[in-house]
């Protein structure tokens, strides 16, 4: 196991940069002490003294602190003094020696890392709730911690910078945080972390380099075959290749889902603030939609960004014009494509007058600021996109009062943090914005319910497991034969009659999902339920289904008695027919 072979090490370590002064110690003190018991003392009644060792460690032993205690047990002679002199001296000299060693010791970088990787695996061991594992403390990081933390999602966290372990220890988190400066992709480290514990639900990969990101998936595989794993990627070949590992694994691209996002407002005009509504957004609502306009479009830099976007918007017949400073020679469907970088000149060339939105979409957030400035000169109605690849410059994009934001460390949390607290959304989304009469209905059915339930307080996106050890009230009702419907759950233990602020989203029986599903829908072992409310309703589902009291309130109108004689009399009035 880790934890002993960290803990040698610094034992090691210690024993080796310590082994010198302490033997120098152990010689000085050896000699004095037997100086002082061989040298002799005064006489006393024509007997002359001599210390026994215990006395002649003693005296050494205080004098060693500074301590003053005199000439004990009996006066010294003067043979004794002369020898006590050079006995204070040298061990004075050997204690500067064993301090300094001492110093150099704690400020030894291999100790210091020895120490911490030691005390990393013991607080991991120490962890009993489900965690996940964190390679890479970014931007991306950051804000998939703050979600994770608002959720109570306990984490383990390694990064290679030892600046962002530092920042991580400054944060103040609702859950347990274990961190390590250590390279993710090391085997050693993932067990560190806890890969193979019961209790380690995902492995997320999330560095800066996609080849960490593929090292650490492949490792994870093969260390611990049943655990999730979420990698992010940005390109395709790494795709390609984490698409073979097998097993549960999400790759998240956010050029991918961001383009997703965008034809998708494109057509529900309620759909993109839905979504940022769900993840707490700042300043979302879900009053304001937000609808890009269907026309003929600008997309400015040809990375993976504008090559995802002019991708999805060219399967909906949309005319993209791009304007790239590199040739293009790929086989893509382009409908205009000009080489150069963006200018008025080029601008016009695209087209500008006439465009209804653009994307400023390169690695270089000055760069895209000055082309939404130089676009909105010619066109002031252009719908517009930007990319902000830095989070410390937020306050600037925000200035600028853009339609949209893209920001690829934002995207990818957002896209995570779903996967972990709520799978489901995936397949709830999908049926919503498929192209079927009906669905933009069914939206803004959606949106009106939870409008009027949850209306200006945070929105809570909970999973609940039907299992013994997560809903003990409900199982034990149907061990006994008895049915349990949707419909009674979602009523408020307090009052039968009104009904909890949350929305039913999924519901998963075996492997049917269910959406929207009605009241009248049977419970069953191991169906996943997920829905969105306040954190009240959340909180008094979450009793109903573990207290077989609340069950028994809101499926028949009375309490159930709670006591041995209550149930007693209520028996035996039954049994009388009273």
């Amino acid at each position: 196991m880790p934890t002993p072979v960290d803990l040698s090490r610094v034992t090691f370590i210690v024993m080796r940069e310590m082994r010198p002064p302490l033997i120098t110690l152990l010689i000085v003190y050896s000699i004095s002490i037997l100086g002082m018991v061989f040298i002799p003392g005064i006489e006393i009644d024509g007997e002359v003294q001599y210390m026994s060792i215990f006395h002649a460690f003693y005296f050494m032993t205080y004098t060693a602190t500074t301590t003053g205690f005199g000439e004990i047990p009996i006066a010294f002679s003067n043979a004794q003094r002369f020898w006590a002199i050079i006995c204070l001296y040298t061990s004075v000299i050997t204690w500067f020696y064993a301090i300094g060693t001492i110093i150099r010791l704690v400020q030894n970088p291999f100790l210091l890392s020895a120490i911490s990787e030691w005390q990393f695996s013991r607080g991991v061991k120490r962890m009993q709730e489900p965690f996940v594992i964190l390679c890479g403390f970014g931007d991306t990081g950051s804000v998939l911690m703050r979600g994770l933390s608002d959720y109570g999602l306990a984490a383990v966290i390694i990064d290679s910078d030892v600046e962002r372990i530092k920042a991580l220890q400054l944060r103040n988190y609702k859950v347990p945080v274990s961190s390590f400066c250590g390279d993710a992709s090391i085997p050693k480290h993932l067990l560190e972390a806890g890969l193979r514990r019961s209790n380690c639900k995902s492995v997320i990969a999330i560095t800066n380099s996609e080849e960490a990101n593929l090292k650490i998936s492949a490792l994870a595989r093969l260390l611990n075959p049943k655990v999730g794993m979420i990698t992010m990627s940005k390109v395709e070949v790494f795709e390609e290749t984490l698409a073979t590992l097998g097993g549960e694994v999400h790759i998240v691209d956010p050029f991918k889902t961001f383009a997703k996002v965008l034809a998708a407002a494109m057509h529900n005009p309620g759909f993109y603030s839905f979504n940022n509504w769900l993840v707490r957004d700042r300043g979302a609502t879900l009053d304001s939609y937000v609808m890009p306009p269907v026309g003929a479009w600008i997309v400015c830099g040809y990375g993976r960004m504008g090559h995802e976007i002019n991708r999805v918007l060219s399967q909906y017949g949309i005319k993209v014009a791009i304007i790239d400073p590199h040739d293009f020679k790929g086989e893509e469907h382009i409908d205009r494509y000009i080489v150069g970088r963006t200018t008025s000149k080029t601008l016009s060339k695209a087209g500008i007058e006439n465009a209804v939105g653009i994307l400023s979409g390169t690695n270089d957030d000055g760069h895209n600021l000055g082309i939404l400035l130089n676009a909105r000169y010619f066109n002031k109605k252009l719908f517009t996109i930007v990319r902000q690849n830095r989070h410390e410059n937020e306050v600037a994009f925000r200035a600028t009062e853009v339609d949209m934001i893209m920001q690829p460390t934002l995207v990818a949390a957002r896209k995570i943090l779903f996967l972990l607290i709520a799978p489901l959304l995936k397949s709830f989304f999908r049926y919503l914005l498929e192209h079927k009469p009906g669905r933009r209905e069914k939206m803004e059915a959606v949106i009106t319910s939870l409008r009027e339930k949850v209306g200006n307080e945070t929105p809570h996106l909970v999973t609940i497991n039907f299992t013994r050890e997560k809903s003990k009230a409900v199982l034990d009702l149907l061990d006994q034969g008895k049915k349990v419907y949707l419909g009674d759950l979602i009523k408020d233990p307090r009052g039968r009659d009104v009904k909890l602020d949350l929305v039913v989203f999924v519901i998963k029986s075996a492997d049917k999902e269910f959406i929207l599903p009605a009241n009248d829908y049977e419970i069953k072992e191991n169906d996943q339920l997920l829905f969105c409310g306040t954190e009240l309703a959340h909180r008094l589902f979450n009793a109903t289904i573990n207290s077989e009291y609340k069950l028994f309130y809101i499926q028949n109108g009375v309490y159930k008695p709670r006591s041995y004689l209550a149930r007693w009399l209520v028996g035996k009035i039954n049994k009388a027919g009273v």
